[in-house]
Parts: structure tokens; sequence; C-alpha cells
């Protein structure tokens, strides 16, 4: 298939990576409801919100979220930290968007520490390609879209553990594995 594949086999972890922006504010969606009924959803004037990075293994569906206070290159070089020592054994590597924080002097350090580490980025302007995208919208569609929560601290916690506990299905092997991994 892929030189990565034959060579690491199961012991390359391919995870694709992302950042979210949660507020409390609640966001809208479609909704179905009867005629004449329109749903009621109040919106608090709170303008509360917290950062969480994700991280999808694309071949198995897991998932690994954690609350941030900022996007920067200090926390993604963190977040990096995290994703080696939760792989410990393992070849990583992480496809992610070209944002700022995701390139510098510290997500470098990062990579010269931790040679088991590599990193792909996806093209310009294709959210869509980023597997961790379609989790961030699950996640909204299941917690915090048309949310009552009357704290910002229960709306986060049931978000992070629906990130964490919950198992995604993802075709992205199938679809760009033979693509992407030739070019790395």
């Amino acid at each position: 298939m892929t030189d990565l594949l034959q060579q690491y086999g199961n012991d390359l972890a391919i995870l694709s990576m992302d950042q979210l922006s949660l507020y409390f504010q609640s966001t809208l969606t479609h909704v179905w409801s009867l005629v004449g009924q329109t749903p009621v959803v109040k919106v608090t004037p709170q303008r509360d919100y917290v950062h969480f990075y994700g991280a999808l293994d694309v071949r198995w569906g897991r998932q690994v979220a954690v609350t941030a206070v900022e996007q920067t290159g200090w926390v993604t070089a963190d977040f990096l930290r995290l994703l080696v020592m939760l792989f410990p054994h393992r070849h990583i590597l992480l496809l992610l968007d070209r944002a700022s924080w995701h390139f510098g002097s510290e997500v470098d350090l990062v990579l010269q520490e931790n040679p088991r580490l590599a990193l792909m980025h996806f093209p310009p302007a294709c959210p869509q390609l980023n597997p961790q995208e379609h989790v961030w919208q699950q996640a909204r569609d299941a917690i915090s879209h048309h949310h009552t929560y009357r704290t910002f601290q229960s709306l986060v916690d049931d978000f992070d553990i629906f990130m964490n506990e919950t198992s995604f299905d993802t075709n992205f092997m199938e679809k760009y594995a033979p693509t992407i991994l030739c070019q790395f």
C-alpha cells in the first residue's frame, strides 16, 4: 500500500488534529417541530468560551480532546507532547491544517525531541479534508446546538465527555490513505 504502512503497520498512529472554540451562546441549526410550535432557544448574553484541541485516530475512530485557554504555538507544542505520551510505542503521523500556531520554534522543538512524530499539513483552505472537522460537527450537533445548559462548565464537561468517550466513524483511510501517505 504505502511505505509508511508497510514499514510500521499497526505501529503507525495516523492522527488528524484541529482546534475548536466552544461558546456558551447556543448555536442554531435546523430542527424539526410541529407546524405552529416553533421551538424557543434561549440565548445567554454571556460570551464565555473555551478552546478544544482534538486529534482523531483515523484508523480506529478514537478521539483525544483537551481544553485550552488559547491557541498558540506553546499550547500546540504541549498538545503534541501529550499525543507522544499517549502513543508511547508507536510512530505518529499527524495531519493538520496550516494555522499559524502549528508552525514555529515551539513546534519545531517538539519534532526534534520526538523523532517518532511527523507532521503533514492539509492543502490550504480545505477543511473538508480534515476528519477532525467532522468530529467537531458531530459534537456540536449532539451537545451544543440548541443547548439549554444553565452553566458554561456543564456544557464544557458534557462536550469533553462526548469527545473523549465516543468512537467516531471515519472513511478517511479508504478515501485518502494511498494519496496522502505516498506524498509523505
